[in-house]
């Protein structure tokens, strides 16, 4: 009896784990499915949340203290707003998965990023860029982002926190159930902070559309002078 009650038992925890595993939508290669238009929680400073604040190390506080976006805010004049603060807009961004690809479109600034998942490797060398080079993979039921070769033309936030051309960004995306994505992006860059800190979020499922998104138009900070 004790035997036939323990297998019961067991029985019905395996089914409860595989009823708990088909619970999100998958695709067919049985992958989560992470297509569709999410909504971002906005993010002006990835400090928040962090226990002490960022480990800046002195160049890295140095820079934060003398930045003045009234002087220069580079996103103001319409350049590329970087990695890290395109996942940090208000705006919702959309997902569209392929088995050796997935690619990031973002409303705000009207931007994309594409990720391999083929297998392929970082270069050696990369060539900076606004956006740097990523590669992804699947770690369970979790897409990988990692992302280096990012040039120094960029801030972390919008409130102004600096990094350099060693930026190293891993994002983590699982979906834990049909309207939901839990998010976890990694800072590394040892010239501007001692170690790596991390921001956890959740997004979640938006029905709609992304929307059309023009810097230029009704630009006060351009037209009306607020950044010179």
């Amino acid at each position: 009896m004790r035997a036939y009650v323990l297998g019961f038992l067991l029985s019905m925890a395996v089914a409860t784990a595989q009823s708990a595993k088909t619970e999100i939508p998958r695709l067919y290669d049985g992958k989560p499915d992470l297509n569709g238009v999410w909504d971002i929680p906005y993010t002006n400073d990835m400090g928040r949340g962090v226990p002490g604040g960022l480990p800046f190390t002195p160049l890295g506080a140095e820079d934060f203290k003398n930045y003045d976006p009234s002087k220069f805010d580079y996103t103001g004049h319409c350049l590329p707003a970087g990695l890290t603060r395109l996942v940090n807009t208000p705006m919702p961004m959309e997902i569209l998965q392929t088995p050796k690809k997935s690619v990031f479109l973002f409303e705000g600034f009207s931007s994309y990023i594409v990720v391999p998942t083929d297998g392929r490797k970082h270069t050696k060398d990369p060539d900076p860029t606004w956006y740097g080079e990523s590669i992804g993979w699947y770690e369970g039921d979790t897409l990988v982002v990692d992302s280096i070769g990012f040039n120094e033309k960029t801030r972390l936030d919008t409130i102004g926190h600096g990094h350099s051309d060693q930026l190293h960004v891993i994002q983590r995306y699982t979906r834990i159930d049909p309207k939901t994505l839990a998010f976890e992006i990694t800072v590394e860059d040892p010239k501007m902070y001692t170690k790596p800190f991390t921001n956890k979020r959740t997004f979640r499922m938006n029905p709609g559309e992304l929307m059309e998104y023009s810097c230029m138009e009704n630009n006060k900070d351009l037209t009306a002078g607020h950044i010179k």
